[in-house]
């Protein structure tokens, strides 16, 4: 890195989220506390042969054949990184499976053959120690959403919701000196949001995602499915918790017998119907609710949220923040808290027992 270590650098973050969708590539200028400059950004999207090759790798473990979705992995990430210059890069890898209180963690990708592809420093591996320390692992975006909220200039309570694969949400105190100290931060995974609406689609009509909310618009929400969902006991753990992208796969056996219409309403009122659930374990309700993620595209979504909470509900283009790269954005910004040996993860984030700092650095 460039500089003294406590200056700001050109970090590089790349995140490729659980909805399978594509690498998103962006540029912070950090000293891993505050956020100095937003850089440029890229996105690639998998191709339906790559996708195929990582959701037959869901679920998978070191040790297994992971070969084929290794290179799909390494391959779209040195494609879409090698055109940035940056003093460091943020690599989190395809997550492949979650199971803190079992097996782990498991995110696929070797960062020391990336930093090898693209001669830069590599972070990676940014959640295992969290989880072997006692904590969730999940989620890591809320150092970074602390660090927005300040860049926003909010003067009172405010959440992030990234509605990607699995939603989690973050609730931040503005008034907080630092990401760690008790009561700045409390983050959690609500419950599945984009991923088994995905999977819905797919099976149903070979699409992968429901464009604007297009399908579920046509649809009516089935009650009863909706509250058999609400049942699982997941709902009723108070965070930090977190959840594997595949935890909620009998959701697609609670609207086996709708058409696709009636299901595709009825799974995207359940990933509301979550948020909704997890709002309850704000400290106090934040100011407004800013929204990340493909989820803030679903105007179903949106205003299912909007008219059931009592805070304003916005994507975060509404203070100036890029929704489609918050997550890569904080991968980058971890990988300076990392290089700086500062703490990535706090018991209100993760449950960890202590602040901790995660990640492997692999140098070239």
């Amino acid at each position: 890195m460039k500089g003294k270590l406590a200056d700001p650098v050109w970090a590089l973050g790349a995140m490729s989220g659980t909805s399978l969708d594509g690498v998103d590539a962006a540029l912070v200028l950090t000293d891993g506390v505050t956020i100095s400059e937003f850089g440029a950004s890229g996105y690639r999207g998998y191709s339906d042969a790559e996708q195929a090759v990582l959701r037959a790798a869901l679920g998978k473990w070191p040790g297994d054949d992971l070969e084929d979705a290794a290179a799909v992995v390494l391959e779209a990430h040195i494609a879409t990184l090698r055109g940035f210059d940056a003093d460091v890069v943020g690599f989190h890898g395809q997550t492949l499976a979650h199971e803190p209180q079992g097996r782990g963690t498991h995110q696929l990708g070797d960062g020391a053959a990336l930093a090898e592809a693209l001669g830069r420093t590599v972070v990676w591996d940014f959640r295992s120690t969290d989880v072997e320390l006692g904590g969730q692992g999940a989620p890591l975006a809320p150092f970074y959403h602390w660090a927005c909220a300040k860049w926003i200039g909010a003067d009172a309570p405010v959440a992030f919701l990234n509605l990607g694969g699995v939603g989690n949400l973050t609730w931040v105190d503005p008034a907080s000196d630092k990401p760690d100290a008790p009561g700045a931060l409390l983050a959690f995974d609500t419950g599945p949001a984009n991923a088994p609406i995905n999977d819905l689609m797919m099976e149903r009509r070979g699409l992968a995602y429901d464009k604007g909310g297009a399908l579920a618009a046509q649809g009516q929400v089935v009650d009863g499915a909706l509250e058999l969902f609400l049942e699982e006991g997941y709902f009723r753990k108070m965070p930090p918790k977190s959840l594997d992208r595949n935890d909620f796969s009998l959701m697609l056996d609670l609207v086996r017998e709708l058409d696709d219409a009636d299901a595709a309403a009825t799974m995207t009122a359940m990933a509301a119907a979550a948020v909704m659930q997890g709002m309850e374990h704000c400290p106090v309700v934040p100011q407004r609710l800013l929204v990340t993620g493909g989820g803030r595209h679903n105007p179903v979504m949106m205003a299912m949220l909007g008219s059931a909470l009592d805070c304003a509900v916005q994507p975060v283009e509404a203070v100036g923040l890029d929704g489609d790269m918050l997550e890569a954005q904080a991968f980058a910004y971890l990988a300076v808290r990392v290089m700086r040996g500062l703490p990535t993860s706090a018991p209100e984030t993760t449950g960890v027992p202590a602040p901790v700092g995660g990640g492997r650095i692999s140098r070239v």
